[in-house]
């Protein structure tokens, strides 16, 4: 069986997840899970939560495009042209959310290719095609 975590005592205390990343950035993983849940709702409605791997596996380029977005959108809020600063910066907060999920799922699936990882707890194995 392959676990995420090594089960050597030592290494483990060597992955740090809460005080390494959880207590890093906990508003950003915050707005990814949101961003997970809203798009839960879109792609399985009525399911529970799950990633089904498969649906979309352009990472790269998504990600471009969503950085793209966010560079777009914050030089909007350097003119302050926008006549609706809060909807902007909530915008602007979604983008960064997806930006986030997309590159998170790309990791992980690089995890499980090529470092061993096992399927993600919360994935579903792409339907054959």
């Amino acid at each position: 069986m392959k676990l995420t975590l090594p089960t050597d005592s030592d290494e483990r205390k060597n992955v740090p997840v809460f005080t390494g990343c959880l207590k890093y950035a906990p508003a950003a993983l915050a707005g990814v899970a949101r961003h997970s849940k809203a798009g839960n709702d879109k792609h399985n409605p009525g399911e529970p939560m799950h990633h089904t791997r498969g649906k979309s596996n352009d990472h790269g380029d998504c990600i471009v495009r969503h950085v793209m977005d966010l560079a777009d959108m914050l030089a909007a809020l350097e003119r302050e042209c926008d006549a609706d600063r809060r909807a902007l910066v909530e915008s602007l907060l979604t983008e960064a959310n997806a930006l986030s999920w997309r590159a998170l799922m790309w990791s992980q699936e690089l995890h499980e290719m090529y470092g061993g990882a096992p399927l993600a707890p919360g994935a579903r194995a792409a339907p054959p095609r």
